[in-house]
């Protein structure tokens, strides 16, 4: 059961859209090229695919108000979940020769950005 009131809903929805609309721009800082964003599948969701030098990244952001937050911000069902619906994506956005990975940005106010590249591996 979710307890939390649609107004907290809305309100993380909204931080989330900031979160992702930051690691888009940030992406693109580094050289990335943003192919799309919040891309839902029947096995999850991803918030960015990107591309960036012959590799085709699905990247999981989150963000959070403290950046002490930011080390249980994600776990391993997490990341399969999104690994899950890459290779679901891969298909769509992959190009041929490009590798494939999984990505992971963390964002809080005033803190670096922290970039887990390739941070999801089969057990």
């Amino acid at each position: 059961m979710n307890w939390r009131s649609p107004a907290n809903r809305m309100a993380a929805e909204a931080r989330g859209r900031r979160g992702e609309a930051l690691a888009c721009a940030w992406l693109q800082e580094q050289g990335y090229e943003i192919l799309a964003q919040r891309v839902k599948t029947p096995r999850g969701e991803v918030d960015i695919v990107a591309r960036h030098t012959g590799v085709t990244v699905f990247v999981e952001v989150k963000w959070r108000a403290r950046a002490a937050d930011l080390d249980f911000a994600i776990d391993q069902r997490r990341l399969t979940r999104v690994a899950k619906a890459a290779e679901l994506l891969a298909p769509a956005y992959v190009k041929a020769g490009d590798d494939i990975r999984v990505d992971i940005l963390l964002l809080a106010p005033d803190a670096p950005v922290r970039h887990i590249a390739n941070a999801w591996m089969p057990m």
